[in-house]
């Protein structure tokens, strides 16, 4: 089993707390763990001063960035965590429409989404965590 840990230079550097994204190769497959990501750029300037959706469109950035340097695409998803603070249909609706521009066809992966009081720090409004499954030799 082969495993690497990965911290790319296009998502925030947390320093030593975490890694960006964990693969695993198991079996002729590539599993990829993304920690959760929320709507900082690069250098972990907030976008969109408060902007649910300018966090949302961030937070799926980062979430690009983590799956192209783990050699996967959205389409290979398995799994999403959404937790969002202070949880109300207005938000639903935004997540919904990032969510079906980037699953065209509905083939959603599954998907958990909770509301929460708070995130690591007060300015976060969403975090998503997730899980791809690649086959190891589409490299």
């Amino acid at each position: 089993m082969k495993r690497s840990h990965l911290n790319p230079a296009t998502l925030p550097n947390w320093g030593s707390l975490f890694s960006q994204v964990v693969t695993v190769e198991v079996s002729g497959a590539k599993l990829v763990y993304i920690s959760g990501q929320v709507g900082v750029d690069a250098t972990q300037n907030l976008t969109g001063d408060g902007s649910f959706r300018a966090q949302t469109d961030q937070v799926f950035r980062n979430l690009n960035a983590a799956l192209s340097a783990a050699g996967a695409a959205f389409a290979d998803i398995t799994a999403l965590v959404i937790y969002v603070v202070s949880y109300e249909p207005e938000k639903g609706s935004i997540i919904g429409e990032a969510l079906r521009a980037r699953f065209p066809g509905g083939k959603l992966p599954a998907l958990s989404l909770i509301g929460v009081s708070a995130l690591a720090r007060p300015e976060f409004e969403l975090e998503i965590q997730a899980h791809a499954v690649v086959d190891a030799g589409a490299e």
